[in-house]
């Protein structure tokens, strides 16, 4: 291999290596919350939509908090609920979902925790803490 080869490989691993690196979170289907629950994952639901202010904000910590623990990836399943899709929803609806910009966490029958509409760093990485902690007892 030559000089020029090794630079050019080595800079497309530097690029692509850290975004391979943070899984997307699972898009939401009718079904999925019940059969990762029945699997015995804890869930972390991101209840968004695309034009909320208050959603993007929340996502910026998420990916943050994720990036400097990978470990909350390893252990907690996040899926994403579109809210223009499934806020009428029986999910929405069931859990009383009052609202987009809501995090909850799931494991088994239980609600561990939940934050509607805010966006403390401290208050989300709580949160997640709540879900890896339940995800790896």
């Amino acid at each position: 291999m030559n000089r020029r080869d090794f630079l050019a490989l080595t800079g497309v691993a530097a690029v692509t290596l850290p975004v391979m690196g943070q899984a997307k979170p699972l898009d939401y289907t009718k079904g999925l919350v019940e059969q990762r629950l029945a699997a015995g994952e804890t869930l972390f639901l991101d209840f968004k939509a695309s034009w909320c202010s208050t959603c993007a904000a929340q996502e910026r910590v998420i990916k943050a908090l994720k990036a400097e623990n990978p470990a909350y990836e390893r252990a907690v399943t996040f899926i994403d609920i579109d809210w223009d899709t499934h806020g009428n929803g029986s999910l929405v609806r069931q859990m009383n979902i009052p609202r987009r910009s809501t995090l909850v966490v799931l494991k088994g029958d239980q609600e561990l925790g939940r934050i509607v509409a805010g966006t403390s760093r401290k208050d989300i990485k709580a949160l997640m803490d709540t879900a890896l902690g339940a995800a790896t007892s």
